[in-house]
C-alpha cells in the first residue's frame, strides 16, 4: 500500500523538515511513503475563511490518486492508538492501493472535504503545532506500518 501525506504548509523549520525525512525513509518498500506540501491559500479581507478553504480542497482534491482512500486529519476526530491504527492500515491494504492523508491549513479542512473522507482522525486533543503534528503523524503512520509487517517496534 502507498501512503501520502498531504500537507499545508511550507517553509517548515529544519527540524520538522529532517524529522519527517528521517522517519520516510524508514517505510518498507510495500509501504512506500510520499509527502506533498502545498502552500495555504492567501487570506484576503474579501476572501472568506469558508472560500479559502474551498480553494485549498480544491488543490488537494488535484493531488488525490483515483482510487485512494482519503483520510482527513481532525481535531474532533476519533482518536485512535498505534494498535488502532495499525488495524486500520492492514484494513484499509485490502480496499485500496493507497491512502492519502491530509492535514490543512491553520483553519482546518473544507467541511466537503471532511465529508468525503473515509475516516477522520484526531492525532490528540492538545492543539498541536502543524510541523509538530506532520512529524508525529508520520512517525505513528511508520509504527503503525511496522506493527502491520511484525516487526517489534512496539513495546506494550
Amino acid at each position: 500500500m502507498r501512503l501520502k501525506l498531504i500537507a499545508l504548509g511550507h517553509n517548515q523549520p529544519r527540524w520538522v523538515v529532517e524529522g519527517t525525512e528521517e522517519y520516510a525513509k524508514r517505510f518498507p518498500p510495500e509501504w512506500a511513503f510520499e509527502l506533498v506540501e502545498l502552500k495555504p491559500e492567501k487570506r484576503a479581507p474579501n476572501k472568506s475563511t469558508e472560500s479559502v478553504l474551498a480553494d485549498e480542497a480544491a488543490r488537494i482534491r488535484a493531488q488525490l490518486a483515483r482510487q485512494t482512500l482519503l483520510i482527513a486529519l481532525d481535531e474532533r476526530g476519533e482518536q485512535v492508538s498505534t494498535r488502532e491504527l495499525a488495524a486500520h492500515l492492514s484494513a484499509w491494504a485490502r480496499e485500496a492501493p493507497s491512502a492519502t492523508f491530509v492535514i490543512g491549513s491553520a483553519d482546518g479542512l473544507d467541511a466537503t472535504l471532511k465529508a468525503e473522507a473515509r475516516q477522520r482522525i484526531g492525532l490528540s486533543r492538545l492543539t498541536l503545532p502543524h510541523g509538530l503534528a506532520r512529524v508525529f503523524l508520520v512517525e505513528q503512520l511508520y509504527r503503525a506500518v511496522s506493527l502491520s509487517v511484525g516487526h517489534p517496534y512496539h513495546r506494550d
